[in-house]
């Protein structure tokens, strides 16, 4: 289901950068500049709502759904690690080690080796 759910998000993401490119801007026309042409429009400065002013409502709507989906299946996920937890043994509470017992003293330069 979760590699179900990204392949959409995939597409519904490459689908809402194409329709936004092919929308055009609001100041498309240089007329719409200066004021010139606005007065003949029924709809206001904006117009009438197109179809792919429709298609991109939707594909923002999904690509957000699809967004907070996969979050939630990510946060149910069990993360992997290539660290390995040690076993519930290992991890019992064992006595300290006793330290090692001290090396005998060099003997000093030139001091006589002791006699056998």
């Amino acid at each position: 289901m979760y590699v179900l759910m990204l392949v959409l998000h995939i597409v519904v993401a490459v689908a809402l950068i194409g329709v936004v490119l092919l929308q055009s801007g609001k100041g498309a026309d240089i007329g719409a500049a200066f004021g010139g042409g606005s007065s003949q429009t029924v709809f206001g400065g904006r117009g009438a709502t197109t179809l792919l002013h429709k298609v991109t409502t939707i594909a923002a709507i999904l690509f957000m759904l699809t967004s907070l989906t996969l979050t939630l299946y990510h946060g149910e996920r069990r993360a992997s690690s290539v660290i390995r937890e040690e076993p519930a043994a290992a991890t019992e509470t064992t006595p300290p080690a006793a330290p090692p017992a001290p090396a005998p003293a060099p003997a000093a330069p030139g001091a006589a080796a002791p006699a056998k």
